[in-house]
């Protein structure tokens, strides 16, 4: 899989200027929340966890939020002293890149395609650039971009009426080391010097992905984006068999221990009426994942063996009254920045991969910390407050959906 993206941040937003001012473009709010808030975390539910931000323009509000929303990304930032063009930009960014091939994409775009299934194209065909390629009907401000019969890039038609065409969605797999090995100048365009130059000598391929795609530089697509990000109250009474339960184990389904862990199955005490909850959870949900952050493991407090040990007890009394649990994932890196702790959202990621059902828009999220909270957000799940730990949380709080005193009144409310 493609571990690491570059988002081009750079832009003036002069287009957006009237609907936003003084905002990069990718700093629009957009269902209350930055843009680029929802371009990082769909990057990171496709499998990116290495990001690099291409700034220019304000990049200190961009770099102000970074560090305040999401202080456990992994990230670098490829800053431009004055502005260098697309081209210069993601050359530039491309000097902080760690792996050879790489994602790049527009921090004011949202083109949803499968990461996963481009960068096997991208490498089947040893492609130096691969363009994501989006089917449009009746539109007149792209231009098109048309392909041989084997996938390369043939032609690039200029902006005009159509009535049917495939565009240039602005997501490119990029093979870093060719890139580099170009030698352009410091100032350049990627799309007229890059591509449109060099695709009759370069292995530049096309992939047409029929995904969702949104362009919110120009304020009629800016507002349609407002009702298109914003998810919906969490109605318990809709939850049926096609929604997924995220669980936090220590503090929602045992007892938490202050401080420490719970380093042996004898240790393990349920939270109230815990095991027998689940029979109705397991008739409810069609999936019920633990996710949970282990660090004892990481720091040599107890074994994986022993965890094992504790989460067999665990499985085997929730069974024992006609429950289930269907996967367990745990983390037990002790770096923050690590892709699956949370509240990065690797094991959501890690969940969807094995369960390709999982709806994270039909998803819940339970847990006793805001960092489960955050995780849940990340992913694009509703949430649910477990306030056994944590009594004085305030509610409400826009990482909260709903908050309950224990598990058992959750499951009630069901």
């Amino acid at each position: 899989m493609i571990k690491e993206a570059i988002i081009l941040a750079g832009g003036l937003g002069t287009r957006l200027r009237e609907a936003v001012p003084d905002l990069p473009k990718c700093m629009a709010p957009v269902a209350g929340r930055p843009f680029l808030f929802h371009v990082i975390n769909y990057l990171r539910l496709q499998g990116i966890e290495r990001f690099i931000f291409s700034l220019g323009y304000k990049h200190e509000v961009i770099e102000e939020y970074l560090q305040g929303h999401f202080p456990t990304l992994k990230y670098v930032v490829a800053l431009e002293e004055e502005p260098l063009g697309t081209g210069g930009a993601i050359q530039l960014a491309c000097t902080r890149a760690e792996s050879k091939h790489i994602v790049v994409v527009n921090g004011d775009t949202m083109y949803k395609a499968d990461l996963h299934a481009a960068y096997q194209f991208h490498i089947h065909h040893m492609a130096e650039c691969t363009l994501l390629l989006k089917p449009m009907k009746n539109f007149d401000r792209y231009g098109v971009v048309e392909l041989n019969e084997a996938q390369l890039v043939q032609r690039f038609s200029e902006k005009k009426q159509y009535e049917n065409g495939t565009i240039n969605g602005g997501v490119y797999l990029l093979d870093k080391d060719k890139f580099l090995d170009e030698e352009f100048p410091e100032k350049f365009s990627f799309e007229k010097d890059y591509l449109e130059k060099l695709f009759t000598s370069r292995r530049i391929y096309g992939l047409v992905q029929d995904a969702y795609f949104i362009d919110i530089g120009i304020p009629e697509d800016f507002n349609r984006a407002q009702s298109e990000f914003s998810q919906p109250p969490l109605d318990l009474t809709q939850v049926d068999k096609t929604w997924t339960l995220f669980l936090d184990r220590d503090g929602v389904i045992n007892v938490d221990k202050d401080g420490s862990y719970i380093f042996h199955p004898d240790e393990f005490i349920f939270t109230a009426g815990a095991p027998a909850l689940f029979s109705k959870l397991a008739a409810l949900f069609s999936r019920i994942v633990i996710v949970t952050n282990q660090r004892g493991v990481g720091r040599g407090l107890m074994t994986e063996a022993t965890l094992h040990e504790i989460h067999a007890h665990m499985t085997g009394e929730i069974e024992a009254m006609g429950g289930r649990i269907d996967a367990i994932y745990y983390c037990s890196s002790t770096h923050n920045d690590h892709p699956e702790r949370k509240p990065n959202p690797g094991m959501a990621v890690r969940a969807r991969l094995n369960f390709p059902e999982i709806d994270f828009s039909k998803s819940i999220m339970v847990g006793n910390n805001l960092s489960d909270m955050h995780f849940g957000r990340n992913a694009g799940m509703h949430t649910v407050f477990i306030r056994s730990t944590r009594p004085q949380q305030e509610f409400p709080h826009p990482e909260i959906d709903l908050a309950f005193t224990t598990l058992e009144d959750f499951v009630k409310a069901l």
